[in-house]
């Protein structure tokens, strides 16, 4: 296969891959809507945003001894 086809199947797929991004972000529903509510009322979800605040806190507590020293 010469260059000059090889490159010209490319512009094609590169053309072709755009036009199918550009469709997809005009009509696709934003992924934070897809997973919004995804975890209401799960515990398990609620267990674990608990301990990543306490673990946060711990973090701010730790940097505040830290300075003081």
């Amino acid at each position: 296969m010469q260059l000059e086809e090889r490159v010209a199947i490319l512009e094609a797929e590169v053309a072709r891959l755009k036009n199918q991004v550009e469709h997809q972000t005009e009509s696709a529903t934003p992924w934070w809507k897809k997973v919004s509510g995804t975890f209401k009322d799960n515990p398990a979800f609620d267990e674990a945003m608990r301990l990543g605040r306490e673990y946060r806190e711990s973090q701010r507590s730790n940097l505040v001894e830290e300075s003081q020293e």
